[in-house]
């Protein structure tokens, strides 16, 4: 079974593919992740994200290696160093949309998550899952959430790290996410025509969670959910 979840930034993809794929048994690939691996090692060797043959020099001699841990997600380890926690510094979520805009660097990472698809069933996240890397998923669903919602999100979301943000320059950087992913030429965030769009807004993780699992346990009988290995 192959599951895509796809979304803008602070949509909830993320927390909500994990849970639904350790419900199912399955793996869970957050493809995010990759970019920012790329665009973190970018920035320590003071590459700059508009520059993509370097990005690609990047990209293309660094070792990206995914370790799936069932409940846990994934852990990101870039030449044999685990990276999981630091790719979501600031600085990386503030490149990382330029970087992943580039169309070489897009074929590149696009290449190894469709590698993964192949090996078995998935749950991956992302913003080109069910439309480039997964068209033939059997489960595509699109979620969404307003502006003032996501940057909300994540606001708690860095304040339990200890940091103090501006909400509202927060909604100015989702909105500025937003508008390069969707108008980028290279596989734009857009909803495929067969998926199923959710508005999060104003839905709990359980109660978004609930719902994929409802639909997939409807439309597939043969399903068991809870942790069941398929």
């Amino acid at each position: 079974m192959k599951i895509a979840v796809d979304g803008p930034a602070g949509a909830g993809k993320s927390t909500i593919a994990r849970l639904v794929a350790k419900q199912l048994g399955l793996r869970y690939l957050d493809t995010g992740a990759m970019y920012r691996a790329i665009t973190l090692e970018a920035l320590r060797r003071g590459v700059r994200a508009e520059d993509e043959a370097a990005l690609m020099r990047v990209a293309s001699s660094v070792d990206l290696r995914i370790v799936f841990q069932g409940d846990n997600g994934n852990r990101i380890y870039l030449n044999e160093e685990d990276v999981t926690d630091l790719i979501r510094q600031q600085d990386v979520t503030a490149h990382v949309s330029e970087v992943s805009s580039h169309k070489q660097v897009r074929e590149f990472i696009v290449a190894l998550q469709e590698q993964v698809g192949k090996q078995g069933s998935i749950v991956m996240d992302g913003r080109d899952i069910g439309t480039v890397v997964m068209p033939d998923a059997d489960w595509k669903f699109f979620l969404e959430a307003t502006v003032e919602e996501r940057a909300r999100r994540r606001r708690l979301e860095l304040e339990a790290r200890g940091l103090i943000v501006d909400v509202l320059e927060l909604q100015e950087q989702i909105r500025e996410r937003d508008h390069r992913d969707s108008t980028r030429e290279i596989s734009p965030l857009k909803k495929a025509e067969d998926a199923i769009g959710i508005d999060t807004t104003s839905l709990s993780i359980a109660e978004v969670v609930h719902k994929l699992l409802g639909l997939i346990e409807e439309g597939s009988p043969d399903v068991q959910i809870s942790g069941c290995h398929h």
